[in-house]
Order: structure tokens, then C-alpha cells, then sequence
């Protein structure tokens, strides 16, 4: 049927690219996948190139494994018409899409997405940031995102019985745990992926879009909320107001044995443990509580999509790997063996056995992405919404620091549209 479709293209010309295997040749195509370093396992890799060159046999796997550092040129390079050696899928991180979008340089893959890819099910995290009006051009593969890292000991010597459901919840159990020489939780004053989820829990945004123009929007009452909830949460433990997750790494502060909580993803337990082995059997994790019980609460949610270059020779083969990958016997395969978490909310259950993940599954189920922007990363570059935190954190009005920020945030977006 695929051969006769493919000669049905053909014939009419719907798709130039697709002439590319002619109706009964037995040469196979070869299909060129970048994929990122240590995205998937080389076993895994191993075993879908088998079973994908068993089901498409005219089709064959050439996929080569790319470093993070130095990606986006590479790709920006790959994706320019008549590049040399250019890939025909490729794997990105899920907010990097806009950047690629521009230009008109990317397959539209809606079609596809609509019709045989289950789009209604996508995690938003992933799905938004691969869509440009209407049309969808990145495809979700996999996602991870924070969740709450805790000391099931320290629970329970202060009599809480269960993870918290909601925030205010989460704000008593934690105000009950920060005694003595003990933090409720350790949150980095400058943890701005932990305040997006906040400000998207109340309805606001770190930036909008209106008339094809973007605006900082950390001053508007939803997220002026958000921040408050951040301001009382982090006042439960010791985290420096003027530094990151990162520095120091929260990890070895969580191992240092006087901590009850972190965000993180649940990864980093692995690292926890490996610091402290006393604390092994001791951690658990539930998702980042929501303002009501009938939900998790907004986390920002990372991952990858795929995409396919509007340069490519073959668009349907392309496809066809594109489409293995995200089906849900890959996606479950891929995020069992990597602790990932699956590209569609009907696909939690696969992960459910592990506690970690089935965590990172729930909270993700409610993901967003930093703004649909292609001009995004030069915020991140040199990053408003630090300074505007510990601004608020050190005792500054929070509503003036806000239309600070938000206005540096809008300036950052126009200028790198010249």
C-alpha cells in the first residue's frame, strides 16, 4: 500500500521529495538521524534500527549521535538549502523549535500529527513549543521535569503522614519541617524554572504575544502571585537569595543530611545518594502540588522533539522514522530504559512502577514551555528574571522590581528581532 501511494505521488506531483524510492526497486534509501548524546541508550538505538529496517525494507538507518555544546549553529547550518551532508530527522530540545521555524526552514508536519500521531494526547510542554500558528513542526518525543525530592524520615518524625496535594499544604507541611537545623526545603533564590510554574498556576505568563509583538509580563497581578507563593516557600530553608539551583549544586546541599526538601528532577537522587549512601531507602518524590488537589501544579517541562528539514531529499522516509519513534512502542520503550517520561498523557501508565518518573509523569501531564519565541534565548542570555527574584527575595517592592524586569525582557525580545 505504501508503494502504491508513493507511485500515486509520484504521478500526480503532490510531493516531489517522494519520488525519491521508485516504485520496485529493492535499494534501500538511507535515512541520516541526528540524534543527541545520551538522549537513548546504544542498546536502544541497536533495537530500533532492527526492527526499523525489518518493517521498512527499503529504508536504512544512519544515525549519528551530536553534542549539546555548539548545537544550535550546527543545526541552524544543517537546515539552510543545499547544505551538504544535511540529516533528515532531527532531534532537538523542545523549546530550541522557534529558532528553526523561521525562514520556513522546517517540514510541516500537522498532517501527520492529526492524522497518525495522536497530537490530542501530547504533553503541552513539548507540543506548544513545536507549533507555529496552526501548523505544527516539532514532534514530541520525550520530556523530563521537576518534581519535589523529599526525606520520607524527616516526614515522618514530623508526623506527616502523606505528600502534599496543594500548595497550602505544602507551605504547613514544610513550615513544620523547617526546626532546629533543619530546612523545610532548600530553593535557590534564583530558581526561575520553579517560578514559572508558579506564575503559570496562577494564569500568568513570563512573557505575551499580541499583534506579532512580545511583552515581558512579570507584572501583571497573575505572576506578581506567583512570585509571593515563591517568596513564602523559599523563606522555609537557608537557599542564598542571589544564586541558582546550580551554585551550589542542590544536590550536595540535599546530601549534606539537613534538608527535608528540593525540586529537581528526580534523576538527581541517583547523585544524592551516591554523596551520602545513608540516605539510601530514605528519599521519595511527589509532583510539585497544585493550587487545588484535582491537579499538580504548572512545572516547566524539558525534553525533545523531532523535526524534519524542508531540505531534505525524502520527506516521506523521513516520516516513517519519525513516526516509529514517537509511536507509543518506542516513546514507552525509550522512556522504561531512560526514566523519561512518554510524549503522550495516555502513556503515564508505562511508567507508573517507578516513583521518580511516575512523579515527573503526573506534573508533566501539565507542563508548559518557556514563551513560543524564536527570540527567547537572548532573555536566558543574560536572564532579567534572576535580578528581578533576588530583588523581591532581599525585601525590594515586588510590583517595581516586575515592570523592571518585564520591560528588560521586552527590550531583549525586539532587539534581537533586528
Amino acid at each position: 500500500m505504501r508503494r502504491r501511494l508513493l507511485a500515486l505521488l509520484c504521478v500526480t506531483g503532490s510531493l516531489v521529495s517522494a519520488c525519491g524510492v521508485l516504485p520496485g526497486t529493492h535499494e534501500r534509501h538511507t535515512v541520516t538521524v541526528w540524534l543527541m548524546k545520551d538522549s537513548a541508550s546504544a542498546d536502544f538505538l541497536w533495537r530500533f534500527t532492527e526492527d526499523f529496517e525489518r518493517t521498512h525494507k527499503d529504508q536504512r538507518l544512519d544515525i549519528r549521535i551530536q553534542e549539546w555544546t555548539g548545537i544550535v549553529d550546527k543545526v541552524g547550518k544543517a537546515l539552510e538549502p543545499g547544505a551538504k551532508d544535511a540529516p533528515d530527522v532531527i532531534e532537538v530540545g523542545n523549546t530550541q523549535v522557534p529558532l528553526y521555524v523561521d525562514g520556513g526552514r522546517l517540514a510541516d508536519l500537522t498532517l501527520e500529527s492529526v492524522r497518525d500521531w495522536g497530537q490530542e494526547h501530547w504533553l503541552p510542554g513539548l507540543a506548544e513549543p513545536g507549533k507555529a500558528g496552526n501548523s505544527q513542526y516539532g514532534v514530541p518525543w520525550y520530556a523530563a521535569n521537576r518534581v519535589v525530592i523529599y526525606r520520607k524520615d524527616l516526614f515522618e518524625a514530623a508526623g506527616i503522614t502523606h505528600p502534599p496535594k496543594t500548595r497550602e499544604e505544602w507551605l504547613a507541611d514544610t513550615e513544620k519541617l523547617d526546626v532546629g537545623d533543619d530546612q523545610g526545603i532548600y530553593l535557590a533564590g534564583q530558581d526561575w524554572y520553579t517560578l514559572s510554574g508558579f506564575i503559570w498556576d496562577e494564569g500568568g505568563d513570563l512573557a505575551t504575544e499580541k499583534d506579532f509583538e512580545w511583552r515581558g509580563a512579570l507584572d501583571t497581578p497573575a505572576a506578581l502571585r506567583g512570585m509571593d507563593f515563591y517568596r513564602r516557600l523559599q523563606a522555609l530553608g537557608d537557599g542564598p537569595v542571589d544564586a541558582d539551583e546550580e551554585h551550589p549544586p542542590q544536590a550536595g546541599v540535599f546530601a549534606g543530611g539537613t534538608v527535608a526538601q528540593i525540586i529537581a528532577v528526580p534523576g538527581l537522587a541517583a547523585s544524592i545518594v551516591q554523596q551520602n549512601p545513608e540516605l539510601k531507602g530514605r528519599i521519595g518524590f511527589f509532583p510539585v502540588p497544585g493550587k487545588s488537589a484535582a491537579r499538580p501544579g504548572r512545572v516547566f517541562t524539558g525534553g525533545s522533539d523531532l523535526v524534519v528539514p524542508r531540505n531534505t531529499d525524502d520527506q516521506f522516509a523521513a516520516t516513517d522514522v519519525v513516526g516509529a519513534l514517537v509511536g507509543a512502542k518506542w516513546d514507552t520503550e525509550l522512556a522504561r530504559t531512560m526514566n523519561y517520561v512518554p510524549n503522550k498523557t495516555t502513556l503515564a501508565g508505562a511508567v507508573a512502577g517507578e516513583e521518580g518518573v511516575a512523579a515527573m509523569a503526573a506534573g508533566a501531564a501539565h507542563g508548559r514551555a518557556t514563551p513560543n519565541s524564536p527570540q527567547w534565548a537572548a532573555v536566558e542570555a543574560d536572564n532579567p528574571i534572576k535580578g528581578y527574584m533576588t530583588k523581591v527575595l532581599s525585601g525590594a517592592d515586588p510590583a517595581t522590581a516586575a515592570r523592571q524586569a518585564s520591560r528588560r525582557i521586552t527590550d531583549a525580545l525586539a532587539t534581537s528581532l533586528g
